[in-house]
């Protein structure tokens, strides 16, 4: 087995016999990979066999040790986070994944039959795995600390399988425990801090950082001389709450995913089981969850999709030496709408730098900076900033009608109406006012950024900084290089969007770039299929099957028809023969309708007359949600290869990383281009795949 794993980071065991003040030891063992904290402790299947070596000696000398105890702690800041993802992806036969996850379950297991009481002391971050043998553990200890606890098992095609599925929900309940393994692990899999651990009943102490192993020491001793009680919970007596848990809980998986990922669907049935369930059956079901798991396309793709935005988004290919770009002192906005006050939030948040918004009247300007001091008091609110940082940002935002405000930034960013002219005439009222090196930056959309500097007198300082909606949430920046940009402007840019905690990614200037070229030709398709007479019930159900975050007609809501609109004519003035300009949205934006849908007061959908009217009558013959899709997925496709042919972008594993990041396409697909290649979508339309077998799927 160890064969699979041949660049395991191997975890070594370190055991210290620690005296207790009442007579004895606790033998302490340390999880340590030999790295700093930016290399966290995992584990391969030498580290689990050096966990089993460690506990027999252990129970070996416990008699002439006086061992009382068994505790287990991290290196310094971490825990532990689980498996070694880089082997366990190596593992392609199920009899192989099958012997990964009994060998987690045999060396874990034994943490809670031990002889004596056993205690973990979570010292740092703790995730899969690693929080499982937590889990196994007699009593836990948590530091107040902690910044990630988590089970993301869910979040990557897998189940906490290691235990998990069986020992949280006994421990917590069932709703607690599917917060943490289904619904955080779902929701971008969001983590918990050690003190909401703490709260959720994860661990039975807590103690700050700087005292936290003697303090912990110190309670396990309180617990063993009965000082200290600890009391438990039978959550398994309530059968009617665990059962109505796990059903509501399938429920709102399947209004979700719609059966689009295996793994969160196998958790819940572990969960169900677990209620009635000993060790030895749970831990048997968890073991065949996980070799049917790991060999299955959801995983492979959930590694693909997380070593993108764990790996290759941290480093960027094509892109200019950092020692290249321009210190940034003090940033120019222009514009003080919407989109400009959240840009000039998270400059001013992440730069720490002055932030000047300009716009046409002092009332908008006015308007935009309230609106950058109210989003900054709302963070003090919550206590995400001290008042003093409150008052430096506030202090640092300003607002002016006169461009000559920006006469010493360093950067400037238009974010302005999305119209040619209007930018153009912007950028010239720049060039005249701010210094030879200021950067000059365009948020647009979809507009060419050569087009849009080719009549300054310094074409090469000019680069494309497109920003998702919304900014503090989307990680995605597109960096977009006009044929005249020179290294210093694009280098500086790169290292504005790091500062600005952004995946960055490299495009060229081509019409809609990358993400909304994609998502608008998937409108494009869409449209056509309601102008052609196809109820909107069924377009918009159409997707449903790969478990998307919403569907084409409630995206097209969220983006604004009259954005789309715009946007789809932008490029079918490019591309004329696959962007078509539907009718229907035509109408939908004349009437001033905010989409397709209204919503009633459950916040259920539903075509009102008014919108009805817009639409064309029902097709006699219309068509399938399956037709819909398939045309959808061929679509996309073709748009893909072009924009790999053309050079949009260097590398298909850029397209993926875009649509995660920038439009919300869920591991379980590992973005776009796994599925178009697993369905043959890729090969049926363009004659080949986009990534080869063995990336984002099985070897061939």
């Amino acid at each position: 087995m160890t064969s699979l794993f041949s660049d395991e980071v191997v975890t070594r065991t370190a055991v210290q016999h620690v005296p207790l003040p009442d007579g004895g030891t606790l033998a302490l063992l340390t999880l340590d990979n030999g790295h700093d904290h930016t290399k966290p402790t995992t584990f391969g299947p030498a580290g689990l066999f050096g966990i089993s070596d460690a506990l027999d000696a252990v129970e070996a000398g416990m008699e002439a040790n006086g061992t009382r105890a068994v505790a287990v702690t991290g290196k310094p800041f971490v825990f532990a986070v689980g498996a070694d993802l880089k082997g366990v992806g190596q593992v392609t036969e199920r009899d192989q994944a099958l012997a990964v996850a009994r060998l987690g379950h045999d060396v874990f297991r034994r943490l809670g039959e031990l002889p004596v009481p056993s205690f973990v002391f979570v010292n740092g971050a703790v995730m899969g795995g690693g929080l499982e043998i937590a889990l196994h553990c007699t009593y836990r200890t948590i530091s107040s600390g902690v910044p990630a606890l988590a089970l993301p098992e869910c979040f990557l095609g897998l189940v906490p399988g290691w235990g998990g599925t069986y020992l949280l929900p006994r421990l917590v309940g069932p709703q607690a425990a599917l917060q943490v393994m289904v619904d955080n692990a779902l929701n971008q899999n969001r983590m918990l801090s050690g003190p909401k651990a703490f709260g959720l009943g994860v661990a039975d102490a807590m103690f700050e950082p700087a005292d936290f192993l003697e303090r912990s020491v110190a309670w396990a001793a309180d617990v063993l001389a009965g000082r200290v009680e600890v009391p438990r919970t039978d959550h398994t007596a309530d059968a009617a709450t665990w059962d109505g848990t796990v059903a509501a809980a399938r429920k709102a998986l399947d209004a979700r995913l719609a059966g689009a990922a295996p793994a969160p669907a196998r958790a819940l049935d572990l969960v169900a089981l677990a209620r009635t369930a000993d060790r030895d059956e749970a831990f048997a079901a968890e073991d065949e969850a996980l070799a049917d798991l790991i060999v299955s396309p959801q995983f492979r793709s959930g590694v693909y999709a997380f070593d993108l935005v764990q790996r290759r988004a941290k480093r960027p290919q094509g892109v200019p030496d950092k020692a290249l770009a321009r210190p940034v002192t003090s940033v120019g906005v222009v514009g003080a709408g919407l989109m400009a006050s959240q840009l000039a939030l998270l400059l001013v948040r992440r730069l720490q730098v002055p932030v000047a918004l300009t716009d046409l009247d002092q009332a908008r300007v006015d308007a935009g900076v309230a609106r950058v001091h109210g989003e900054v008091d709302t963070l003090l609110g919550k206590g995400r900033v001290s008042p003093d940082q409150a008052n430096r940002l506030k202090a640092l935002v300003t607002g002016s009608t006169d461009l000559s405000v920006f006469a010493d930034a360093d950067l400037v960013v238009e974010a302005v109406f999305e119209e040619m002219s209007v930018k153009k005439q912007v950028l010239a009222g720049l060039e005249a006012v701010v210094r030879p090196d200021c950067v000059l930056a365009t948020n647009t959309s979809s507009l060419s950024v050569e087009e849009m500097a080719a009549d300054l007198a310094h074409p090469e300082r000019m680069v494309g900084m497109h920003f998702f909606n919304p900014v503090a949430v989307m990680p995605l920046l597109e960096v977009v290089r006009a044929p005249r940009t020179d290294d210093a402007t694009y280098a500086t840019a790169f290292a504005v969007g790091k500062e600005l905690r952004k995946t960055c990614v490299p495009v060229a200037d081509a019409p809609a770039f990358v993400v909304n070229r994609l998502l608008i030709r998937l409108t494009s398709e869409v449209c056509e299929a309601l102008d052609a007479g196809t109820p909107p019930e069924v377009v918009d159900a159409a997707l449903r099957p790969l478990g998307l975050p919403m569907s084409p007609l409630v995206l097209l809501q969220l983006v604004g028809p009259a954005i789309a609109l715009h946007v789809l004519e932008s490029l079918h003035a490019a591309f004329p023969d696959r962007f078509t300009v539907s009718p229907s949205l035509q109408r939908i934006v004349e009437a001033g309708h905010p989409g397709v849908w209204s919503w009633d007061e459950r916040g259920k959908p539903y075509l009102s007359d008014e919108v009805r009217a817009l639409l064309p009558e029902p097709a006699a013959a219309p068509a399938s949600a399956e037709d819909v899709l398939r045309r959808s997925l061929e679509a996309l496709a073709q748009e893909a290869r072009l924009l790999l042919d053309e050079g949009v972008v260097a590398d298909p594993r850029d397209i993926d990383l875009c649509m995660i990041t920038g439009a919300g396409w869920p591991f379980h697909l590992g973005g776009l281009l796994p599925l178009l290649d697993r369905e043959g979508v890729a090969e049926r339309v363009t004659g080949r795949r986009f990534l080869p077998p063995g990336v984002a799927s099985l070897p061939a």
